[in-house]
């Protein structure tokens, strides 16, 4: 159950507008869900059209339990589903094979209409590092089957992981076309690092396919949206391929958002955090995530760790909700006193503290962020003035971001790397306490990826691309296509593949490997394969 008083006393915290928060909370409190049991759940439900239209997802899985979603929507594109206000029962069932001969484990539970009639299911007593298949079932009707897995047992050290990350999928501007071989790779795990969804109204983006109705703010309208991307064929296959780790960036909300400050500065603070409410409990509803990351109003803790084994750490983290404000607005800028700021932060000092707490504490080889925006001090040269930076990725927040690298090297962490979303284009940087001072070593390497389709078809830009390189010698590997990278990670060695889609507007499009590169295990730094 909610904590009320808690919930009380982070509003009073707000700046200015404390009781009109509460107020505002206290009538938007009434439709947040329970997770206790309805005994008036529809044990027979009757369905005219197939209800598991959104397929099925796993996610978040540890050594012996993986999150299992689905979603009970006949109707998918209307904000209730097609579905009654009414919980339903829904049966699943885990095997040791695809046939379902050889049944691991079964039970019931119940999609709400609070939670948008959607099913977390956290099954538990697994065996470590073995696939599994999974289904729903509700009433006569029965889900598409998916594929999932738990991750190996701490103390052991695993041959090899093999797995995918992604970003910026925006409906609008391309076809999914990179998830077509992505479910062809076989890997372990995918690592979605934000912009899952867009939030803008319908056209603004462009022509290839169209977003339904205006800019989302309601429950409903950010239903309608996530059912509309869940609709697409290939994500939704390879959502059924393997289990996901995912973290927001900020369409998930609101373009540029930081923490509880909007990009638009008219924008009533009440409104935007209670926009901020309807789109974290939507986000929960959507995503294979563990009842423990349910939000509280417009709080929901994403940050979180798992490991493969001894092989890999994650430290899955949020830079937007305990961001603060982008200094000398969110553009590019000289490092200048705003951005070198010591209050400037990208994590807040909590998700700091439990970072570094993990990081100190991590045996393992690898030792992975993955997040949203990117780290490498990347300098961008202007018609007059000094290299200018972007103040919504991590130079915004230098001093944090320096003292981050500072703490990765005074600790000796273990291979440091970072998985990086955001910006619609490949990178692998170099990453120094100050990356204008190449003079120092190399503490951590940062492969940043490209967008699934944000953008549509990415155009290499040649003119000036000798001179990036040159003005940021952190930088390795820099391109503009649409894509995603491949990982394979091994006690030894871990290789980076890019993989690009030649055409996003359109049916067919071709995905091959770009680049690929590599880091030696006790070596930072990344250098071509």
């Amino acid at each position: 159950m909610f904590d009320y008083k808690q919930l009380q006393a982070a509003i009073k915290s707000e700046n200015g507008v404390s009781r009109r928060l509460f107020l505002s909370y206290g009538a938007a409190l009434s439709s947040l869900p329970f997770l206790t049991p309805a005994a008036w759940a529809d044990r027979s439900p009757v369905f005219k059209k197939d209800p598991f239209t959104l397929g099925v997802a796993s996610g978040d899985p540890d050594s012996n339990s993986v999150i299992l979603w689905t979603r009970l929507a006949p109707e998918p594109l209307e904000p209730n589903g097609g579905m009654r206000p009414q919980a339903v029962e829904v049966r699943w069932e885990v095997a040791d094979d695809e046939g379902f001969q050889k049944p691991v484990a079964s039970g019931t539970t119940q999609a709400t209409p609070q939670l948008g009639h959607t099913v977390h299911v956290e099954v538990p007593g697994l065996q470590p590092d073995r696939w599994y298949w999974y289904r729903f079932q509700a009433g006569d009707a029965v889900s598409p089957v998916g594929r999932t897995r738990t991750m190996p047992v701490e103390s052991s050290m695993p041959e090899q992981l093999k797995f995918a990350f992604a970003s910026c999928q925006n409906f609008e501007q391309g076809l999914f076309t990179a998830y077509e071989q992505m479910a062809r790779d076989d890997v372990d795990l995918v690592f979605h690092l934000g912009d899952y969804i867009y939030e803008y109204a319908s056209g603004r983006n462009g022509k290839v396919r169209t977003h339904l109705g205006p800019e989302i703010e309601s429950l409903g309208d950010y239903r309608v949206r996530y059912s509309q991307y869940r609709s697409d064929p290939l994500l939704h296959q390879m959502h059924a391929k393997c289990p996901w780790f995912l973290t927001w960036d900020d369409h998930e909300f609101d373009n540029n958002c930081a923490g509880d400050i909007s990009e638009e500065s008219q924008v009533d603070p009440v409104e935007y955090l209670l926009r901020r409410a309807n789109a974290y409990q939507v986000y929960y509803e959507m995503m294979p995530l563990r009842p423990r990351s349910l939000p509280q109003g417009p709080h929901m803790q994403i940050y979180r760790q798992a490991s493969f084994g001894r092989l890999a750490d994650f430290f899955v983290l949020d830079t937007r909700q305990y961001r603060t404000d982008q200094p000398n607005g969110d553009k590019k800028s000289p490092l200048n006193d705003a951005a070198l700021a010591r209050k400037n932060s990208l994590l807040g000092s909590r998700q700091r503290n439990w970072l570094q707490s993990g990081l100190i504490s991590s045996d393992s080889t690898w030792n992975i962020l993955a997040q949203q925006v990117m780290m490498g001090m990347v300098g961008f040269t202007q018609k007059e003035g000094p290299l200018a930076y972007s103040m919504d990725q991590w130079p915004g927040c230098a001093y944090e971001r320096m003292g981050l690298m500072k703490f990765l090297e005074e600790r000796r962490v273990p291979n440091p790397v970072v998985l990086t979303g955001d910006i619609h284009s490949n990178w692998v940087n170099n990453l120094r306490v100050d990356d204008r001072n190449t003079e120092t070593p190399v503490i951590a390497t940062e492969f940043v990826g490209t967008s699934i389709s944000s953008g549509g078809n990415g155009v290499q830009k040649r003119k000036g691309h000798a001179e990036l390189l040159s003005n940021n010698p952190c930088v390795q590997f820099q391109n503009s296509e649409r894509g995603y990278v491949r990982c394979t990670v091994s006690p030894q060695k871990w290789s980076s593949e890019y993989m690009v889609v030649d055409d996003v507007t359109k049916p067919g499009g071709h995905v091959s490997p770009r680049a690929a590169f590599v880091v030696e295990a006790g070596t930072p730094g990344a250098h071509p394969a």
